[in-house]
């Protein structure tokens, strides 16, 4: 039963050498004594087959049982042959008796070529015999065989022993691949894990570090990595520029160096969106400022972007003009790409902490908003009808008529709180909107603004972009048009509002609040934040609720040239993604 091996077994490749060149030897030496005949060289033409199929074999890695002795005895049988037809020691080939020897030199050394020498001596001696009567010549030549076999076994021990060692020393190496292998398995494995399982950014940060440099330097125990000098950092993108999240070896002044991104390695990999390996880096305007850069002559850097959404890059250098290998790069594209999943759920995370803080501050603020509301509104109106119906009970005995009077008016300020309180009911919940959509809700506020505060409000809806807008996303965008509308009745002294809703291009619709009132400076608005005025803090609710629907805000105004309020709202993933990137540029 023959069986296949995973690595070649050098000793049957060296008896086939050996066998091919004792070969070729005795079709050159018979050619060149014109002794080359069918006839008499049937034993040569066996050998070769012989030696083409155990060269297939050997080349497919399969031994066939007892492939050495069977060798051996092979190589015994049909040398003997060719040496009997050849003539025996008298014939030109009587040479091919050392092909069985050095068979058994490789495959048994001293034993093997002891053993082939003194089986082929015998025969050698058996032929001068039966041939000549006369063995003096025989038990010579079988003499120099014995020696022969005895030189070539110790030649062979010294020959297997030395590739015993080779391939010890080859095993050796390949265990140490393979463990420097699973070691960087490991440790791209235990990076996957501690990503997986935490949410902060700093932590994620620093164990995309450590394991970058543990994966590439698996022999280096971990107490040893400080002397390593491999330089290592982590960039993100915060206020529109590139700031150090985390890195290894930087000095604390590296550590607050910011970079623009606009030239050098850094652009040419946010751009391209792919991998680079650099040198030189002390040539490049950005990175050269970095101190812990200055002593190393190679770099990668890897961008850390998802679609459309580029969070920074990840960098490495290193003093070593060729330490970035192909090896080396792929290991930190499968770090990187495990970094830029983590970095994406730390920041939905704190996101959604930001948000939950957020929402928490719109209750708030809406709460407050509606007692500001009720207390400035129907309170106000009803303490005054309260007031109203007093004076009115105490003027009916002395006065009726003018009695009448203030029961009428009394009468109009009941009517107008009740469209009050409406009003506010309406902006509540507008069961329109679930009704009868987006369209007919924002009509229906233009007639209750005009109806109880004399407000003028024109609409203009496409009915087909507004039909695409989910329903929450409809819900949001009523109240931002509900909050514009009243900044601007309230603040802007405007005569005219107009609403417009559009598609402007696929997958976007376009919201715009403008009105003709007495705009202001968005800047100094937007820096009295902090003070906590009603404009600024109208400005952040508008901006807050666009983001609910993952969309742009922008606010345009000139003190005495009206406001313009502008959402752009994406309708899908991609459009959104095209849309952020965009701003991004």
């Amino acid at each position: 039963m023959v069986k296949r091996f995973d690595t070649p077994y050098m000793a049957d490749w060296f008896a086939i050498s050996l066998r091919w060149i004792m070969l070729v030897g005795l079709i050159v030496s018979l050619s060149l004594g014109q002794n080359l005949e069918l006839s008499s060289t049937w034993p040569l033409g066996l050998m070769i087959l012989w030696n083409l199929s155990m060269t297939a074999l050997a080349g497919l890695n399969i031994r066939i049982p007892f492939h050495r002795r069977l060798n051996m005895a092979v190589d015994m049988l049909l040398t003997g042959a060719f040496f009997w037809v050849q003539g025996g020691i008298r014939g030109p080939a009587f040479w091919a008796g050392l092909l069985p020897i050095l068979t058994g030199s490789i495959y048994f050394e001293i034993v093997g070529a002891v053993i082939t020498s003194l089986l082929f001596s015998a025969f050698v001696i058996y032929l001068s015999v039966q041939a000549e009567g006369n063995t003096t010549l025989g038990i010579l030549i079988a003499g120099i065989l014995s020696a022969l076999g005895i030189i070539f076994g110790i030649l062979g021990r010294r020959l297997m022993d030395h590739m015993r060692k080779n391939r010890t020393l080859w095993v050796d190496e390949e265990d140490k691949k393979r463990a420097i292998q699973n070691e960087r398995m490991r440790a791209i494995y235990e990076l996957t894990s501690t990503l997986s399982t935490t949410l902060s950014y700093k932590r994620v940060l620093d164990s995309a570090l450590d394991m970058s440099a543990a994966a590439l330097n698996p022999n280096v125990e971990p107490e040893q990595t400080t002397s390593d000098p491999l330089v290592g950092a982590v960039m993100l993108f915060n206020a529109g520029k590139l700031r150090i999240g985390s890195a290894r070896r930087f000095t604390n002044a590296d550590m607050r160096i910011t970079f623009e991104g606009s030239e050098g390695i850094l652009k040419k990999a946010l751009d391209e969106g792919e991998p680079i390996k650099f040198k030189d880096i002390g040539y490049d305007h950005e990175l050269g400022r970095v101190v812990a850069l200055r002593t190393c002559t190679s770099g990668y850097v890897f961008p850390l972007r998802s679609g459309f959404n580029v969070y920074g890059v990840m960098m490495f250098a290193h003093p070593e003009p060729d330490y970035f290998t192909t090896e080396r790069t792929n290991l930190l594209d499968i770090i990187g790409r495990q970094a830029v999943i983590a970095i994406q759920n730390a920041r939905l995370y704190q996101d959604l902490v930001e948000e939950k803080e957020r929402l928490a501050d719109v209750y708030e603020e809406a709460r407050k908003k509606l007692a500001r509301d009720l207390h400035d509104g129907p309170t106000q109106s009803v303490a005054a009808m309260a007031m109203r119906l007093n004076i009115s009970r105490r003027m009916l005995a002395k006065d009726p008529k003018l009695a009448n009077e203030e029961l009428v008016k009394l009468e109009e300020l009941a009517h107008r709180t009740t469209k009050e309180i409406r009003h506010m009911l309406f902006t509540l919940r507008p069961l329109i909107l679930e009704s009868q959509g987006l369209a007919a809700a924002i009509q229906s506020m233009s007639d209750k603004m005009m109806e109880t505060f004399s407000q003028r409000v024109v609409v203009e809806i496409d009915e087909r972009a507004a039909q695409q807008l989910e329903m929450g996303k409809q819900g949001v965008i009523f109240y931002i048009i509900e909050e514009a509308i009243n900044n601007a009745r309230k603040h802007a002294a405007a005569e005219a509002i107009t609403v417009r809703l559009r598609q402007v291009e696929t997958g976007v619709v376009l919201l715009e609040i403008s009105d003709n009132g007495v705009g202001f400076d968005v800047k100094t608005v937007t820096q009295n934040y902090d003070k906590r005025t009603s404009s600024s803090l109208g400005m952040v609710n508008l901006r807050e609720r666009a983001e609910l629907v993952n969309g742009l805000f922008n606010i345009e105004s000139q003190v005495g040239k009206g406001t313009s309020v502008q959402v752009y709202i994406p309708l899908t993933e991609e459009a959104a993604d095209r849309l952020h990137h965009a701003r991004r540029n």
